[in-house]
């Protein structure tokens, strides 16, 4: 599949897209986040993919917030059913059963810094910068940010960034636990392979109902505890279980299959 705003590649289990919008600092307009959508679907759904990679293009910016000029003449429909679609396609990243890493090669502000939230996981160059400036346009953010920055740092700090419209360095990200690793740019992808080298070691099934027990702790119509016992119970009924437990037992290394 070809995009217009992505550049998309599979190699040994990793799929990886490219926001390639390089003269634009890779802003989101509305194609972007269609396209942002249709890639992670496929990548959900394609065989053989165990990990997800999201990055942006160039050395300046993983994404550098939204498209303005898309939505400068915006009513409140218009604008209720623009968060929505954003939404809708973050959504899709947080709840993927295939672990999404965000390679984080620059600024992340606003709708970007709401992207790399969605992700499972961060890792960030040095030169990264974090922030939601909506307050400086008379908004707040839109695609999930209020929600997610205070799941992952806590509320006095959010609120603090939020209304302030204050941006972060990478060390700062790492130090409030919005990050996952900071690196030199020029190992950002290596660190992420290699944090992503580690999952596929990993059972896939078993991955994956990390991720939606994880996932159950912020949905209040599911209690965690209880989708833990599921998704535990579940474990047993897959081969990956039993040769996970035979190679424990045998002491050699398991070969899962995602079965």
């Amino acid at each position: 599949m070809t995009y217009e705003n992505l550049l998309a590649s599979f190699s040994d289990g990793i799929f990886t897209i490219t926001i390639n919008r390089a003269a634009r600092l890779n802003a989101l307009n509305k194609k972007t986040i269609e396209e942002i959508g249709e890639a992670i679907s496929k990548a959900r759904t394609a065989a053989g993919v165990r990990v997800i990679i999201i990055t942006g293009a160039g050395d300046k910016a993983f994404v550098a917030g939204a498209d303005i000029s898309e939505f400068a003449e915006f009513d409140t429909s218009k604008g209720e059913a623009l968060a929505a679609a954003g939404h809708k396609v973050f959504d899709s990243i947080e709840q993927s059963t295939v672990p999404v890493i965000a390679a984080i090669n620059g600024f992340a502000l606003g709708g970007g810094c709401e992207l790399a939230m969605a992700c499972h996981l961060r890792v960030a160059s040095t030169n990264a910068r974090f922030g939601q400036p909506e307050v400086k346009l008379g908004l707040i953010p839109g695609y999930g940010g209020t929600q997610r920055l205070t799941q992952l740092i806590g509320k006095t700090k959010s609120l603090e960034l939020l209304m302030t419209a204050d941006m972060i360095d990478a060390e700062e990200a790492f130090r409030l636990g919005l990050i996952n690793a900071v690196t030199q740019p020029g190992q950002l992808m290596g660190k992420c392979l290699e944090i992503a080298e580690k999952i596929k070691q990993q059972a896939p099934l078993a991955v994956s109902g990390v991720i939606r027990c994880v996932n159950a702790w912020a949905d209040e119509k599911v209690n965690g505890f209880d989708a833990e016992i599921k998704e535990f119970g579940k474990c047993f009924g897959t081969s990956d279980f039993k040769e996970g437990s035979r190679a424990f037992l045998e002491k050699r290394k398991a070969e899962f299959k995602g079965e």
